[in-house]
């Protein structure tokens, strides 16, 4: 089936949004049953009704086996929204907070409120999870959202779309595609907060265009994760969590490991049993599994054997896959050693089936190698030695950190999910999401006359000693 873009209309853009700013406060003061019941529609939608229609999206985008979909795409939302669900009231309370002695008489608490319109600009490799995961806590916190996801993923958009408009009025939730021009739009209007997973380049633009109306931004963005396997690793356990992490999607995963720093001695043990799994996983040919992805698009396949190719020129060896001309948007797993620093593959996000292996003796040159660098959205330690896990976690920076798995961090909602700088700003999941999408308000109550009275002027001698008193005291 073929999927047409509609023309762009920016009047069109220009209504909802007004529409939504007309109905923002309507929607803020919804109660907790009215959002968790948009919420079961919601859950209702994505588990049942519309399931079926989902798989076939994501198999003609993607070539993704429905298992698959339900694992990476359903399973994380699903259970995102139950986990809202259930603690939606207590999130939504007030929060009481303790008041200094000196402000005796008086109560403090913070107010979760909504902020308002919210843009959501989505991205293409997991166009379900990545679009559906933040609407939920934009939901549970009371906003009114217009959602914007990727063009690159057509048929992810239009069974997306189809679920927006029959589940929400575009007062309170839209979705409109289009190409950049619709996206550059949307960021020129006055938002309350803009939601946006990317690239760290486009991130950039984002929040250039949210400084122009002082909007808050949460920036999803990526990098170049890395992987670090000890010399004490249980080596078959960790290739088979790297190659389940770095091959699912082909490889087009924010959180997939970049790159693998693994002792001298293990290496070749490693490769052995990382070429293993491949073969379980995908088979001899990995490119002809209904198990294995496809690369979105021709311009990304180019870009991805862009970077193999120039790893290559510069030295590299390809120990598991090949380097013949690629079909039908298919990269195979793709191992590489002998990577120069100095690559593309090295120096920028890979964002595909391209694992590139570097060796170590000394764990104090991964920890200079990965500190030199951008800070990145999620780091990897596969070893059974404490002390050295130990090591590598309190000597670097980075989003989120799974030992001795990858990847499973973002499945836990009871964790914070997002990158330090250049990798994001911002967390989401859970009541991390929610607090995202809400502006905590102090709140200041008194209750009766305090000791606050006696500090106003005039400043008498007693006062003055008396407001020193409190400086040393209170």
């Amino acid at each position: 089936m073929t999927i047409t873009t509609p023309k762009f209309d920016t009047t069109l853009l220009q209504n909802i949004f007004a529409s939504q700013q007309k109905h923002q406060y309507t929607i803020a003061a919804t109660t907790a049953k009215e959002r968790i019941a948009k919420l079961k529609k919601l859950y209702n939608a994505l588990d049942s009704t519309y399931r079926v229609e989902i798989h076939h999206a994501l198999q003609a985008d993607f070539g993704k086996n429905p298992a698959e979909t339900d694992l990476n795409e359903l399973y994380p939302i699903l259970k995102e929204i139950k986990h809202t669900i259930k603690n939606l009231s207590n999130w939504m309370r007030d929060e009481p907070v303790d008041s200094p002695f000196a402000l005796i008489g008086s109560r403090s608490y913070i107010k979760y409120e909504a902020k308002g319109v919210c843009l959501l600009i989505s991205p293409w490799n997991f166009p379900i999870n990545l679009t559906f995961g933040p609407l939920i806590s934009a939901i549970a916190a009371g906003n009114t959202v217009i959602i914007k996801p990727s063009e690159n993923t057509p048929h992810s958009t239009a069974i997306m779309k189809k679920i927006v408009i029959a589940l929400f009025e575009p007062k309170e939730i839209a979705l409109v595609d289009g190409e950049v021009e619709v996206a550059t739009a949307l960021l020129a209007l006055p938002f309350n907060h803009i939601f946006f997973t990317g690239s760290p380049n486009i991130g950039k633009i984002v929040m250039k265009a949210a400084a122009k109306h002082l909007t808050s931004v949460t920036l999803e963005l990526g990098g170049k994760s890395p992987c670090i396997i000890d010399h004490t690793a249980d080596i078959k356990s960790a290739a088979k969590s790297i190659a389940w992490g770095k091959f699912m999607n082909a490889g087009q995963t924010c959180i997939a490991p970049d790159y693998v720093y693994i002792h001298k001695t293990l290496v070749e043990r490693f490769l052995t049993a990382l070429k293993d799994v491949i073969v379980d996983f995908y088979g001899t040919t990995p490119t002809s599994s209904e198990d294995y992805a496809r690369i979105v698009n021709i311009n990304h396949t180019k870009r991805i054997q862009g970077l193999i190719d120039d790893a290559l020129e510069k030295g590299a060896k390809i120990v598991i896959g090949d380097n013949e001309a690629k079909q039908d948007s298919m990269i195979p797993p793709t191992v590489m050693t002998n990577v120069s620093l100095d690559s593309t593959l090295m120096q920028e996000e890979i964002f595909g089936p391209v694992l590139p292996i570097l060796t170590y003796t000394d764990s104090e040159e991964v920890i200079t190698h990965i500190n030199k660098n951008p800070k990145p959205l999620a780091l990897y330690i596969f070893g059974k030695n404490k002390k050295n896990i130990k090591y590598f976690l309190n000597n670097t920076t980075a989003g989120g950190t799974c030992i001795n798995n990858n990847i499973l961090h973002f499945f836990n909602s009871e964790l914070p999910f997002g990158g330090v700088n250049t990798s994001g700003i911002g967390k989401s999941k859970g009541i991390y999401g929610f607090k995202e999408f809400s502006n905590a308000r102090g709140v200041y109550k008194q209750l009766f006359p305090g000791a606050v009275l006696l500090l106003m002027p005039p400043y008498t001698d007693f006062k003055k000693k008396l407001i020193r008193f409190t400086m040393k005291w209170f």
